[in-house]
């Protein structure tokens, strides 16, 4: 038999076999008797506990590195500004008692899904209503589930491009994300094309059963009293489809405004 080489973290156990220097545990294992004679050997190495450790630390690492670039492929995809990958719930200044139902949200998110639930957060001017949305775009994407958040200003721009287009466009926003968010509905331009274009996107995600949110500056009132049958319309399937939030209080762009002034006025 050949002289066996120890490594500087190895010893030969009482037992015959190689041990571990560090964690002490045996690095081979003997074979049943029978194997001995095919395999020309009657024994077999085994990994300690070191280097269990170490390859499963390895594996979380690659495992890590893998779900921040999945995460950050994600957002881009979904925000058309780098900023809003900061709308988070870590970030939130804690101002608006309304963020455990974002939170409750995202936990239940698989309920939510299922059901085809989605939310109609209106309000006031900067409340947070576009926050509250992000902070949940955020926190699915976290759980890797693909999510898109934008406005019918920007699909309607997208949609003016190629008339053949429009419906895969459309295919698109249902089909390859597992949440919609969009934002300010009600600022989008009343023509007849824009309303059409509004209810298409809005309809194809009921018809799909995924779910929707939407933001808007739009009293409850005046959504459940529409002006004439096209906004009766996406009003009417929204209320099919999303839970109503009112998100209120101070308005956070004009409280960052007079902050802004107070600096301003301490610096001259």
């Amino acid at each position: 038999m050949s002289e066996i080489i120890l490594e500087e973290n190895e010893y030969m156990g009482d037992d015959g076999l190689l041990h571990c220097a560090v964690c002490g545990e045996a690095k081979e294992q003997l074979l049943d008797p029978k194997f001995h004679h095919l395999l020309g050997r009657d024994r077999h190495y085994r990994h300690c506990k070191c280097e269990r450790d170490a390859a499963e630390a390895e594996a979380a690492e690659r495992e890590a590195r893998r779900h921040r670039a999945e995460v950050d492929r994600l957002r881009s995809v979904c925000f058309t500004d780098k900023s809003m990958w900061e709308w988070t719930f870590e970030n939130d200044n804690g101002k608006n008692p309304k963020m455990e139902l974002a939170r409750e949200y995202v936990e239940r998110w698989e309920d939510r899904y299922r059901k085809n639930q989605g939310l109609l957060l209106w309000g006031g001017v900067g409340t947070g209503k576009s926050f509250f949305a992000g902070c949940i775009a955020n926190g699915l994407i976290e759980k890797e589930i693909p999510v898109r958040m934008t406005n019918f200003a920007e699909i309607l721009n997208d949609l003016m491009g190629s008339y053949e287009g429009r419906n895969e466009y459309v295919r698109h926003l249902t089909n390859n994300y597992s949440l919609l968010i969009i934002d300010d509905l009600g600022m989008e331009r009343n023509t007849e094309f824009a309303l059409e274009q509004v209810y298409n996107v809005i309809d194809s995600r009921w018809r799909a059963k995924k779910p929707l949110i939407v933001t808007t500056n739009l009293s409850i009132e005046q959504i459940q009293n529409a002006q004439d049958m096209p906004h009766g319309r996406i009003y009417d399937r929204l209320g099919e489809m999303c839970v109503p939030i009112r998100i209120h209080g101070k308005s956070m762009r004009a409280e960052k405004a007079k902050q802004n002034m107070e600096s301003f006025r301490q610096l001259v």
